[in-house]
C-alpha cells in the first residue's frame, strides 16, 4: 500500500513539473511570435487577419475583399502608431501626456473602434457578426487574464 501511495505522489509531482515547463516554453514562444509579427508589413498582416476571419466565419469573396480593405487600413494605422510611440520612447525629452491628452486619445480610439465595428456589421451577415463579436470577447478575456497573470508574476 505504501508503495502505491509513493508512486501516486511521484506521478502527481512529475505531472505538475511537466505542466510548469510547458507554460515557460509557451511564454518564450509567444515573445518570439510577437517579434516576428512586428516585422510584417501592413499588407501581410491584413492578409493573415482576413484569412483567419475567412476560416472562422466562412466569408464570401466579396466579404473577403471588403474585410481585407478594413484590415489593411487598421494595420497601417497600428504600424504608424507603433512607430510614433517608438520615436517618443527613444527621444530624451519624452514626457507623459497630460490628463486631457489621455482622455482625447482614449475618445479617439473608442470612436475609431465604433466606426470599424459599424463597417464590419455592414459587411457581415447577422450570424457571422455574432460569431465575430463572440471571438472578439474571447480574445479580450484571454488578454485580460494574461495581464492579470503578468501582474501577479511581477509581484512575486
Amino acid at each position: 500500500m505504501k508503495k502505491a501511495i509513493i508512486i501516486a505522489l511521484a506521478l502527481v509531482a512529475f505531472q505538475a513539473n511537466a505542466q510548469e515547463r510547458k507554460k515557460d516554453f509557451k511564454k518564450g514562444e509567444r515573445k518570439e511570435r510577437m517579434e516576428m509579427m512586428k516585422d510584417l508589413t501592413p499588407e501581410e498582416f491584413a492578409t493573415l487577419q482576413t484569412k483567419r476571419m475567412t476560416l472562422e466565419l466562412d466569408l464570401t469573396e466579396k466579404q473577403q475583399e471588403q474585410m481585407q480593405a478594413i484590415h489593411l487600413e487598421e494595420a497601417q494605422l497600428r504600424k504608424a502608431q507603433m512607430e510614433e510611440r517608438q520615436k517618443l520612447k527613444d527621444s530624451d525629452d519624452a514626457e507623459k501626456p497630460s490628463k486631457d491628452e489621455m482622455v482625447k486619445r482614449m475618445n479617439d480610439r473608442l470612436d475609431h473602434q465604433i466606426e470599424v465595428k459599424q463597417k464590419v456589421k455592414n459587411i457581415l451577415n447577422a450570424e457571422q457578426f455574432e460569431k465575430w463579436e463572440e471571438s472578439k470577447a474571447k480574445h479580450k478575456d484571454k488578454r485580460g487574464k494574461r495581464k492579470m497573470m503578468k501582474k501577479e508574476h511581477n509581484r512575486d
